[in-house]
């Protein structure tokens, strides 16, 4: 496999990174071993930046080293899609909140706070819903009043559990334009404010994120989300944090202004978060990833990381998964993967090392 620029990009902006924490610390791709067995929620408790990752509720339930991972390395948590409203609400009136309940129980027990995921999104929403609109049997005042039920209901029945919300979800096309959703074309751009005033009516105590995915850096994108939010904020709409995705690819190398886009929201008076970070690698059977790759991923994760403890505003760091072994990488990015922490044997990867060391190098930075 032929050294991509981007690849290497992502080498060198590493190694830069690295030295924002400590002057000649290692480069971000090597694989030290100065955090010993420490977990990361420990050497993450004190920066005040939570460690999180995003949970799969049916290995959490079959899978005992599975579970023993995120019990021990992890203290907050996100639903992949338990919390997602095609699990709630299958039926129409007929919510099911069975395994979010048991994702709960679970951070209860091990003391770990639970990041709500997702309120309003213009995918996996439930078929009665999208048809009852595509009929006409939905029209757009039921439309706005069902909206607003639904984010009463599912707040209401997780008030007090639940440490911040992705309120909107994926509301941007990437050059900055609202994405030609259900949302959009049925209620029009309102839709966003209303959706954090409703919010925070059900739960005043939770933090209102808006999340959104090629976000990291400043951008057509992360401009416009900027705009808005400003907007908003002036007139009084609680939004309360920027939450961005953080799926990064080795093949396309690295934001080069993370720190100081969420600066500017932070100015905006927003926490911030990093909420469902993973590198994907390009590779395949015959040809497979390279250690400059290798090396990239671990920056990847690294300068994602770094940036969120630099940014005092940034509360906390959630990657989307932890183990290749149920990646959802493979199945929407063809011919790439190896995204995780861990290898599908829950062996721990360099990006793991790196970033263990990075927690540590932190220490005493910032408490929240």
């Amino acid at each position: 496999m032929s050294l991509r620029r981007t690849c290497l990009s992502l080498v060198t902006a590493g190694a830069v990174a690295s030295a924002l924490l400590a002057g000649g610390a290692p480069a971000a791709g090597a694989a030290t071993s100065d955090a010993g067995s420490k977990s990361l929620k420990a050497l993450a408790k004190p920066t005040g930046v939570r460690v999180g990752t995003a949970v799969d509720t049916a290995a959490l339930a079959d899978d005992a080293t599975y579970a023993g991972a995120v019990s021990a390395q992890f203290n907050s948590v996100t639903p992949e899609n338990v919390m997602k409203w095609e699990v709630v609400e299958p039926e129409r009136g007929k919510l099911d909140f069975t395994e979010a309940d048991k994702l709960v129980a679970f951070a209860k027990a091990h003391k770990q706070k639970v990041r709500g995921h997702t309120l309003v999104w213009h995918s996996q929403l439930p078929a009665w819903l999208t048809s009852g609109v595509e009929d006409g049997s939905i029209d757009k005042k039921q439309l706005r009043s069902i909206l607003k039920q639904h984010i009463a209901t599912e707040m209401g029945h997780f008030k007090g559990d639940i440490w911040a919300w992705d309120v909107v979800n994926e509301a941007f096309n990437d050059d900055g334009t609202l994405r030609d959703s259900l949302w959009l074309r049925e209620l029009g751009p309102e839709y966003i404010a209303d959706a954090f005033r409703w919010a925070h009516k059900a739960d005043p105590k939770a933090i209102l994120f808006y999340n959104d995915y090629n976000t990291e850096g400043i951008g057509p994108k992360s401009d416009a989300v900027y705009k808005l939010v400003k907007e908003l904020r002036s007139e009084g709409v609680p939004i309360q944090g920027y939450g961005v995705q953080g799926h990064l690819s080795t093949e396309y190398g690295l934001p080069t202004d993370m720190q100081a886009n969420l600066h500017r929201f932070a100015k905006l008076g927003l926490k911030t978060a990093v909420t469902e970070a993973d590198v994907r690698i390009t590779f395949s059977a015959s040809d497979p990833a390279t250690p400059a790759e290798v090396q990239a991923q671990s920056n990847g994760y690294s300068y994602m990381l770094q940036s969120c403890l630099l940014e005092r505003s940034c509360i906390s760091f959630t990657v989307w998964g932890f183990t290749d072994k149920y990646s959802w990488i493979p199945q929407v990015f063809p011919g790439e993967g190896q995204a995780n922490l861990y290898d599908e044997d829950y062996q721990p990867k360099a990006a793991y090392e790196t970033v263990q060391r990075d927690l540590r190098l932190a220490k005493g930075i910032k408490k929240h």
